[in-house]
């Protein structure tokens, strides 16, 4: 048996995947007759990665399956990360398609990688069950074509290890930079301490999920890993927490766009139909309009170049922060407190939002064609990500002090040039990713209605709806920095510290070492506490802003 290898009762009874190892012979007689077996086979070594099968569970007569939920995780998942790389793109024989192959290096290892996967499925067809092992998860190929959806899906972008870099830094180099000067100011300096800790912590989760997904190549998403180690109820459970926290995401980007708006224009204000509309509720209602037509988008290839706008606008807004420090005459100037225990937690939340990328890492796993990398990129993307986080937060508090707001670009003084870019540049930041970001929950909800109720009409009613219900949640919580702060708690600290560590628990329960167990139930500990404590006080602060 191939090192790291499971069998299937060591994995346990219930978890829906079946793992294979082969000898030599075996593979030999299973490659002869690729194409009618639905387990692939695994080369042996020790970094070999185990072969997966699937059987679909059977909710009629034989031959009749019932499709995992969700499909569209991997592709939708796979435009929102990518950096000026639109993957293979979602419409077949899209023009797109080789614009995009040609941003992602020309390699012939990974065209000749794309043209052999095309061939197959991402998840191999299921065979009639004959067993008591069960998955739910199936090819995409048997969903049927939808508006946004196809019938026929193409394989992951493949992409180089400087490429990944880039992805890397695009997911987690976001909109979270804005509130670490405002951290400080809650939890005091030593708050920095607590955002190289959680960077450190984050760094070695995402080393845990990459060695969730080795134990097979068939698994690419976090749902995927979810399957592998709690079944069909954990695919489920994990993708239901990632779609809440892009949802949420796509709230703080219409609020971060209304307070921005209106620190340019603090006088405006309009009457719609008898009803006065605030100037930071107008601007919400001016942002959620002017996004709408980008959710409507049926080549989703073409929001995939829209992310290139967000990393130069983070890119921007930094570059103008210390510009106006240093050039401008703003200056710096030590203050604050060293510790602030009673905002501690919410300080301790909008730093843990900072490294909310853990939904995206096995996306960028899988796409890699030198995965042996995945370890270095991580690292890299972390410490770079940080440095900015800590520079960032550091340069914003001593220049404007304890009058920080959520953003720190609201603080800048209008009357120089790179103040104006930066806020501008805030703007346009959430108008870029937020129909990437709303796509796969979008797609997600459109898997679950019946084909016959699949239309143009349908799914443009569902990206208006779901506009509308975040400018709505906008207007009630319109409190950037405790939402964040809020998100970071809970949503960060489950997907980012507990999550991967239940999983790596589960799968690899055979194999694990004793320190690692130690280490694993302490980051749970962490997350659980952390998340506890930080979402209290992010809903305290909100109610209490109320009165």
């Amino acid at each position: 048996m191939s090192k790291g290898m499971k069998t299937e009762e060591q994995l346990g009874p219930d978890r829906g995947f079946e793992f294979e190892t082969d000898d030599e012979e075996n593979q030999a007689r299973r490659q002869a007759d690729a194409g009618s077996s639905s387990s692939f086979s695994s080369s042996s070594g020790d970094n070999s990665r185990g072969s997966i099968s699937t059987t679909d569970r059977c909710d009629g007569p034989q031959g009749s399956y019932q499709p995992s939920w969700p499909q569209s995780y991997r592709q939708s998942i796979d435009l929102l990360s990518s950096v000026l790389s639109p993957g293979a793109g979602f419409l077949a024989g899209s023009s797109l398609l080789q614009l995009g192959n040609s941003f992602r290096g020309g390699s012939t290892a990974g065209d000749d990688y794309q043209h052999s996967q095309l061939a197959k499925p991402l998840i191999p067809h299921p065979l009639p069950s004959t067993g008591a092992h069960t998955s739910s998860i199936v090819s995409p190929h048997s969903k049927p074509a939808s508006f946004f959806y196809p019938s026929v899906l193409p394989p992951p972008p493949r992409c180089s290890t400087s490429q990944a870099i880039v992805n890397g830094l695009n997911v987690l180099c976001g909109v979270g930079i804005l509130t670490t000067p405002y951290a400080i100011k809650e939890g005091g300096w030593m708050g920095l301490i607590l955002l190289v800790f959680l960077g450190f912590i984050s760094f070695y989760t995402g080393i845990l999920l990459m060695r969730c997904l080795d134990i097979s190549p068939e698994l690419q998403t976090y749902p995927d890993v979810g399957q592998a180690a709690f079944g069909a109820p954990g695919r489920l459970c994990i993708a239901i927490v990632l779609y809440l926290e892009l949802y949420a995401s796509c709230v703080e980007y219409i609020i971060l766009v209304s307070d921005s708006l209106s620190s340019i224009f603090p006088s405006s204000h309009a009457n719609l139909l008898g009803i006065d509309l605030s100037c930071n509720q107008l601007f919400a209602l001016t942002a959620a309009l002017a996004i709408l037509p980008t959710v409507w988008l049926r080549d989703l290839n073409l929001l995939s170049f829209l992310s290139a706008g967000g990393v130069i606008a983070s890119i921007l807004m930094v570059l103008c922060l210390f510009w106006d420090g240093m050039v401008d005459g703003v200056g710096f100037h030590q203050e604050g407190t060293v510790l602030n225990l009673t905002n501690l937690p919410v300080a301790l939340g909008m730093f843990s939002f900072c490294y909310s990328g853990h939904s995206v890492f096995p996306n960028i796993y899988s796409s890699m064609i030198e995965q042996s990398q995945f370890s270095n990129v991580l690292l890299v993307c972390f410490i770079l990500c940080t440095s900015i986080y800590a520079a960032v937060a550091a340069a914003g508090f001593m220049m404007f002090g304890e009058s920080i707001q959520s953003q720190f670009t609201l603080n800048m003084p209008h009357r120089f040039m790179s103040s104006r870019i930066a806020i501008w540049a805030t703007v346009v930041n959430p108008l870029t990713k937020y129909a990437l970001t709303m796509t796969p929950v979008a797609l997600s909800i459109e898997e679950l209605l019946p084909s016959k109720h699949q239309s143009i009409f349908v799914a443009v009613v569902i990206r208006t709806l779901l506009v509308i219900s975040t400018l709505v949640v906008a207007l009630l919580i319109p409190f950037f920095g405790f939402l964040m702060a809020l998100l970071g708690s809970f949503f960060t600290m489950l997907v980012a510290l507990i999550l991967p560590c239940l999983c790596y628990l589960s799968i690899q329960r055979q194999s694990v070492t004793i320190w690692e167990v130690v280490l694993c139930m302490f980051i749970i500990m962490v997350g659980v506490l952390c998340a506890a404590i930080g979402s209290y006080s992010s809903i305290k602060e909100m109610v209490d802003s109320y009165g």
